[in-house]
């Protein structure tokens, strides 16, 4: 995700040209009065993070991927899929916005009318220039202390395509997943796997990559269940 740190207001007082912008720090519960649900933001250790509109890359892989796995959890009963702007509270000190979650049906408990409270399943986080330090390592970190059980970080900007997915082990670490011919199968999402060329093609469908994973037979027959 593009990101700025958002600054304080200047005050009225001081409308010097040379005025320093410094992060905007607040306690949680200020943060709260002070966002509304039409801003992007985090806020981590008390400090309010704004994110910028992304681009039309990352919201073509973010729309297939929330496309996909969104029908394949209705499809089999499997859970909630959430997408950015969403608020999840992966601890006491950071509430972080993914670009896109996944909370098994056993745990609906932690999705509220306002936020996720807990370690979703599985997070997903789709680089951008200014976040390759905040997915790979802060993120990263947070996640894998918090429970997390499944990380994917996709880098899907030109010339720099790589798509990282990691498992939680039970001693609490994140293994990374190696893929064989260019093939992720999921583990917190049963019979779901992924082809990393989809990832990189400039519009992909969810349709054709389903018919792949499921079959369009099988996926209409489901439906006709429901």
């Amino acid at each position: 995700m593009d990101t700025q740190i958002k600054t304080k207001p200047v005050d009225k007082l001081m409308l010097s040209n040379d005025v320093t912008k410094v992060p905007l720090r607040m306690s949680y519960e200020e943060y709260l009065a002070w966002s509304d649900e039409d801003m992007h933001t985090e806020w981590v250790q008390g400090e309010v993070i704004e994110f910028m509109p992304p681009k039309t890359i990352h919201q073509t892989l973010n729309g297939f991927l929330h496309k996909l796995l969104s029908i394949f959890v209705e499809l089999f009963n499997l859970g909630y899929v959430g997408i950015a702007p969403l608020e999840v509270r992966i601890s006491k000190i950071s509430f972080r916005e993914p670009d896109l979650v996944f909370v098994s049906r056993k745990r609906m408990n932690i999705v509220n009318d306002d936020r996720i409270d807990g370690a979703p399943d599985l997070i997903i986080e789709i680089v951008s220039k200014d976040s390759v330090q905040r997915d790979r390592e802060d993120k990263f970190d947070e996640y894998e202390a918090a429970g997390v059980r499944e990380y994917w970080i996709i880098d899907n900007r030109p010339r720099r395509h790589s798509a990282e997915f990691y498992h939680l082990n039970r001693d609490g670490h994140y293994d990374r997943v190696e893929i064989e011919n260019n093939v992720f199968s999921s583990e917190v999402l049963p019979g779901f796997w992924l082809h990393t060329d989809w990832l990189w093609e400039k519009f992909p469908n969810a349709l054709a990559a389903l018919d792949e994973i499921v079959g369009l037979e099988k996926l209409a027959r489901q439906f006709k269940k429901k």
